[in-house]
């Protein structure tokens, strides 16, 4: 590891970067570099410059990915190298606003019937019943199923901030026929090494498969299961606000986005076409 790059993921670490965005910053930083062939601390503005519009120009990155690629650089020069002149080449992108995918709750239990294992059931059943980002998923630990208050404990979600969501009976039900054949600790969902966590890559593949044997069309993620979440308590009549406390959101404009897909109430608005006068 260079001396440069050790610098910089100590300055992610001062500030409490969580170790997946430290990953990422420093990874951009060293993709810029790479593709000039130099060391990053050696380069500038016009460098910066030519490198993002090649990331546009060659259709490489999608939006989000580009977001995390700006973050990284602009973190990279202002903290590490201390340089604010360069941050005016690095301008973030306009948001683009892209309503979320909603499984119904039809669709949503055809995934869950489709789950080829316990183990594979048992993972979708608490993502979609706490509302958990794949990360959070990953991070779930036994002792964090608290069956005498009927509440999970979300440790270190985005932000670094603990939380509780809900126990369903349902799912812990299903926990414990799970527990029975998996006693591994600390981990909940354990991976292939039972000392570490089931990874990222492990939950998206098991969710594709299963997306594939339910023969759902629709693209169908975690984050899917996390909206569909927040969906289904909304159409339920759940306040916005405790749906906000639940998924972690920060902002309540995060939260309120799920009112644009909730389909009940969309079905209450009366298309002015209903109203005109009768055209004989």
């Amino acid at each position: 590891m260079t001396a440069l790059r050790q610098r910089m993921l100590q300055d992610l670490r001062l500030r409490g970067y969580a170790p997946g965005t430290q990953k990422h910053y420093v990874a951009a930083v060293a993709a810029f570099a790479q593709y000039h062939h130099r060391s990053p601390d050696r380069l500038g503005g016009k460098e910066l410059r030519a490198y993002l519009l090649h990331l546009l120009e060659k259709g490489q990155v999608g939006h989000s990915r580009f977001k995390i690629i700006i973050s990284g650089l602009r973190f990279f020069y202002k903290v590490t190298l201390g340089r604010t002149t360069e941050l005016g080449f690095i301008p973030y992108p306009r948001k683009h606003k892209r309503l979320p995918v909603v499984l119904s709750r039809e669709e949503m239990a055809r995934l869950l019937a489709a789950a080829a294992s316990l183990k594979v059931l048992t993972l979708l059943m608490t993502a979609y019943g706490c509302g958990l980002r794949i990360s959070e998923l990953a991070g779930l630990q036994v002792d964090d199923i608290d069956s005498s208050r009927m509440v999970v404990r979300v440790r270190q979600g985005k932000g670094n901030k603990d939380r509780y969501v809900p126990l369903s009976p349902l799912l812990l039900k299903q926990l414990r026929t799970f527990w029975k054949t998996h006693r591994v600790r600390p981990w909940l969902f354990p991976g292939r090494d039972p000392k570490r966590p089931m990874s990222v890559g492990a939950i998206s593949e098991a969710i594709r498969k299963t997306r594939k044997l339910a023969g759902l069309t629709k693209p169908a993620t975690i984050h899917t299961l996390r909206h569909s979440f927040a969906t289904h308590l909304l159409e339920a009549g759940v306040n916005v606000r405790i749906i906000q406390i639940l998924l972690g959101h920060t902002s309540l404009q995060t939260t309120a986005g799920y009112t644009h897909v909730a389909s009940n109430l969309l079905g209450t608005i009366k298309s002015p076409l209903d109203t005109l006068p009768q055209v004989r």
